[in-house]
């Protein structure tokens, strides 16, 4: 069949209006026969002045005391300064768990108390004070070192460690409805501890755990079901990096090799191949947690001897090392989830 760029299609399963986007891969599509693409309408500006991030969970760690806790804290992306409490927690304190997101909702699954558990929870991205009980994960089963990414209509969450060892699934859900999780294929790359982020057609996925830590990158298809395919390489192969999303790049921040490092790479999502170099991290960072407005990419806390509470940034459409943004409320050492509702998955 053949499709004329250009064409608009409404999508009945995601309920969005399409426009088909054709040519060459690296001409602006994902595939040599061109694919459909979301058109968005709708701008957080709209609901909160500004693209939100909200970090939920973590590990409060300084030797030789931890602390796993629920606590929501947020901040507007578009400004600098110290993230403020949301006025509610997670249903059950927890660390190492994922976290989705649309314009309107985050939604957090997974995680370990430290005993694995299967409890999903959503907030509203642009009020406070209020966390709600969504459903579980696949088959009620706990999993944590899990890592999220979304577009305006579903969220998948690829699993990490669920007992007695590291799984290699994925599961998706439909944001705009509450509800327990539903397979979205398996994994032939990645484990333990990967890092990724998604734009409206295509996730990517990096790293994993291993001695010295992984450095493949893959991707699976966002409106589709199936496994993931191979994409490239990282500039370092580490373990527990966080990304986050523009609607052209991805961009993994730190990780362990397993010595800690303050490796940035980025690569461009139309396009195949290996991750190019962007700059570096304030600091070696371990498990921090990473968002985006598509503008600004932000990382919050992590490991850095101790839990640390630094928050910084950098511009997305350029290259260099992050600067200073602000402090969190309650210092994570790893293992918290970030989202936001002007993420590279939304546009």
């Amino acid at each position: 069949m053949s499709i004329t760029p250009g064409a608009i299609r409404f999508n009945t399963d995601s309920m969005k209006l399409e426009y088909y986007r054709g040519g060459p891969v690296g001409f602006g599509t994902t595939t040599t026969t061109g694919e459909w693409v979301n058109i968005t309408t709708d701008s957080p500006d709209i609901q909160t002045g500004g693209a939100r991030a909200i970090i939920a969970g973590g590990n409060d760690y300084t030797a030789p005391t931890s602390s796993i806790h629920g606590d929501i804290q947020y901040f507007n992306i578009a400004s600098t300064g110290n993230a403020v409490d949301f006025g509610t927690n997670l249903t059950q304190s927890r660390r190492r768990l994922s976290a989705m997101s649309s314009s309107t909702r985050g939604v957090f699954s997974g995680g370990a108390t430290p005993g694995l558990v299967s409890t999903q929870d959503f907030v509203t991205i642009s009020s406070t004070g209020t966390c709600t009980a969504w459903g579980d994960s696949a088959n009620n089963t706990g999993t944590c070192d899990n890592m999220g990414f979304s577009n305006s209509t579903r969220g998948i969450s690829k699993s990490g460690y669920q007992s007695p060892g590291v799984t290699g699934t994925m599961d998706y859900i439909t944001i705009a409805s509450a509800g327990n999780t539903v397979n979205f294929g398996s994994l032939d790359y990645h484990g333990d501890a990967a890092g990724g982020a998604a734009n409206s057609t295509r996730a990517l996925l990096g790293g994993q755990y291993a001695n010295p830590g992984g450095s493949t990158t893959s991707f699976v298809t966002m409106h589709t079901l199936g496994n993931n395919t191979q994409f490239g390489d990282l500039t370092v192969g580490r373990f527990s990096a966080a990304a986050c999303a523009s609607s052209k790049r991805v961009i993994w921040g730190g990780g362990s090799t397993p010595t800690v490092v303050n490796t940035m790479d980025y690569i461009e999502i139309a396009s195949l191949g290996n991750a190019v170099n962007f700059g570096d991290l304030a600091a070696t960072v371990s498990t921090a947690c990473a968002t985006s407005d598509c503008i600004r990419g932000v990382w919050s806390g992590g490991y850095e001897g101790n839990s640390t509470d630094r928050i910084q940034y950098v511009q997305m459409e350029s290259q260099g090392d992050t600067v200073d943004f602000g402090n969190l409320s309650v210092r994570d050492t790893g293992g918290a989830a970030a989202c936001s509702n002007g993420h590279g998955g939304l546009g």
